[in-house]
């Protein structure tokens, strides 16, 4: 759930390269999506967190059981502090699951750690999604790196971006925009993974999958919401171009 490079709206950047009713509209609507994403996923996450799963199992145990079953002895499993800090570590073979989750035994901390779980069966089958993203992230670090540089010049150059600069800020938007969109399909399979795993396994009953499915499914409208505000300031940048 958590292992997406965060990627801010930098309004500086792309008011300056789109009609202004146009641009206005278009953040409005990508500014007012993520912030539903963003109250939806909390509200599932809550709402089914209070929900304890029939069977008692824990987050990690349900990881762990779907780890077995696909013979994947060399993937640890390790709690980690903060909200919603769960992601799969592909580089080390970890899966880190926060505490809420790890020792939790509710339905969103079942199906969040089930998710995770997802991440590691798509490695172990060399999902070529996944190992794409994989590719993509050294370039995706240093893309993230530049933004704020580019932020800054933005603001520096009251009349815009230009020349060399311009075509930084273009390229690192770019890379941002192709992770987010290569991120989605990585993301909605694992939660299709976890739900198989969770109902096969007999870890979760059919009727408890109502709770995974809110959470997983609202979890989802954030990297769609992440992917509109790379693409929204890509778009801006290419509109500047001659």
């Amino acid at each position: 759930m958590g292992d997406i490079f965060p990627i801010p709206m930098h309004p500086f950047i792309a008011a300056f390269y789109l009609p202004q009713p146009l641009f206005w509209l278009l953040l409005a609507f990508v500014l007012v999506f993520s912030l539903y994403a963003q109250i939806r996923v909390s509200s599932a996450y809550s709402k089914n967190s209070q929900v304890p799963s029939r069977g008692r199992i824990s987050g990690r145990d349900a990881a762990a059981a779907i780890l077995e079953r696909a013979g994947l002895s060399d993937v640890t499993i390790e709690e980690t502090d903060g909200h919603l800090t769960d992601h799969y570590d592909p580089a080390n073979r970890k899966l880190v699951l926060s505490a809420e989750n790890y020792q939790g035994t509710s339905l969103a901390a079942v199906g969040v750690a089930a998710h995770e779980a997802g991440h590691a069966l798509q490695h172990q089958e060399s999902f070529q999604m996944l190992e794409f993203r994989m590719a993509l992230i050294p370039a995706t670090q240093i893309a993230s790196g530049v933004i704020p540089f580019v932020y800054i010049a933005s603001i520096f150059f009251m009349r815009g971006l230009s020349g060399a600069i311009l075509d930084i800020a273009i390229v690192a938007f770019a890379v941002l925009t192709v992770f987010q969109l290569v991120t989605l399909p990585v993301e909605y399979d694992a939660s299709r993974r976890a739900k198989l795993q969770l109902v096969s396994l007999g870890i979760l009953d059919q009727d408890e999958m109502h709770g995974v499915n809110e959470v997983l499914n609202a979890a989802a409208l954030t990297y769609l919401a992440a992917f509109m505000a790379t693409l929204l300031n890509l778009l801006a940048l290419l509109s500047r171009r001659d």
